[in-house]
This record gives C-alpha cells, sequence and structure tokens, in this order.
C-alpha cells in the first residue's frame, strides 16, 4: 500500500452553490490544489478542485460534482489525501516533510532507544516534536538543531538530546513544582484558593 499524506480537511459548507471551507495543512495553502485528485483516508472516494480561492483564515472550494449546499454538507470533516510520491522533492537542507518523520526512531546520542516520533506540531511557536514513548507516555521537545542534531531518513531514525528539564524521573522523586495541582474547571487559576 502506498504512503498517503493527509493535506486538508474538508469543513462547513460556504453558500448554497456547493463550495465548501477547506483548511490545508500545506505550507502554501493554495498547493493544495495543485496535487491532482484528493481522496478520502480509506481511498473509496476522490474529490477534485474545480475552482479555489483564499477565504479569511481558509480556503473556499468547490469540487467536481458539488453542486449545492446540501452535498457540501455530507462532506464536513473529510480529511483528504494524496499519495506521498506526488509531493515535490524538497530541495532545503533541514528541511522535511512531517509524515516522513513520524514513525522514525528516537534514541539519544549514545544509541539508547527513547521511542519513536508520534507527530510534529506547530503551535505558533516553532516545530514540536512528539515522541512516543514505551507504556504508551508521550514527549514533546523544540524541533530544533540543538534538540534533534540529527535525523537520518534512509537509517529511518532520529538522534534526540532532551534538555535537562525534561530529562525522566523515578516515581519515587516528588513532584515539581505545578506538577499534581488541582485545576479548575476551566483550566485556569482558581480564584476560590489561588491554586
Amino acid at each position: 500500500m502506498k504512503k498517503k499524506v493527509i493535506v486538508a480537511r474538508i469543513g462547513a459548507a460556504h453558500g448554497v452553490r456547493g463550495e465548501v471551507r477547506l483548511w490545508p495543512f500545506t505550507q502554501e495553502p493554495l498547493a493544495v490544489a495543485g496535487y491532482g485528485a484528493l481522496e478520502s483516508e480509506d481511498g473509496k472516494r476522490t474529490f477534485e478542485i474545480e475552482s479555489v480561492r483564499l477565504g479569511s483564515d481558509h480556503l473556499i472550494a468547490r469540487f467536481k460534482g458539488v453542486n449545492d449546499r446540501t452535498a457540501a454538507e455530507t462532506l464536513r470533516n473529510i480529511d483528504l489525501y494524496i499519495p506521498r510520491d506526488r509531493l515535490p522533492e524538497i530541495d532545503e537542507d533541514d528541511t522535511y516533510y512531517h509524515s516522513d518523520l513520524v514513525g522514525l526512531d528516537a534514541l539519544r546520542e549514545d544509541g539508547t532507544p527513547i521511542g519513536a516520533v508520534h507527530a510534529i506540531h506547530n503551535f505558533g511557536a516553532g516545530d514540536v516534536i512528539e515522541i512516543m514513548l514505551p507504556g504508551g507516555n508521550t514527549l514533546m521537545l523544540p524541533f530544533t538543531e540543538t534538540t534533534v542534531p540529527k535525523v537520518d531518513l534512509e537509517a529511518r531514525r532520529i538522534v534526540v538530546v532532551p534538555p535537562a528539564e525534561v530529562e525522566a524521573r523515578p516515581s519515587s522523586h516528588p513532584p515539581l513544582k505545578g506538577e499534581g495541582r488541582p485545576r479548575s474547571g476551566r483550566g485556569g487559576v482558581n480564584r476560590k484558593n489561588g491554586t
């Protein structure tokens, strides 16, 4: 089976003529229209973009065969994929497709296994690499040259140098300041007791 890469998610219907909001996951938002036919995760449905334009924080797209709001509403939350081999090669050093990193083994500099790359996130302050540890916990680290000095796609591994602050502590250690504190129902400060 060919490796597939998610490139967009269909959002809500837009207007009454079959257009939808389209949330691209590509570096250049309009690039999603240049990859040819897109498909659902299971590969059973294909989607051809007839037209696309920029919206405020998303794209507005029309798919071939989708001509009214009712049809557009049935597409909401469908993730759209392409085969990995349709993505252009990257000419820049130290630049990777996120999908190429997921699944790589994560090792310390001495070769000790840490886990496997689970995901790459960007919450606005730079890329964060999420590593799945044995036992199911995850470790999130900045995806920088300091923390991840080596990426070897051919060997399917990365070298990770975790900052001292995130090194694992035995469970017998007391929690760090702020760990184990009760949270308010909204996830903020509890005004009654100051926690």
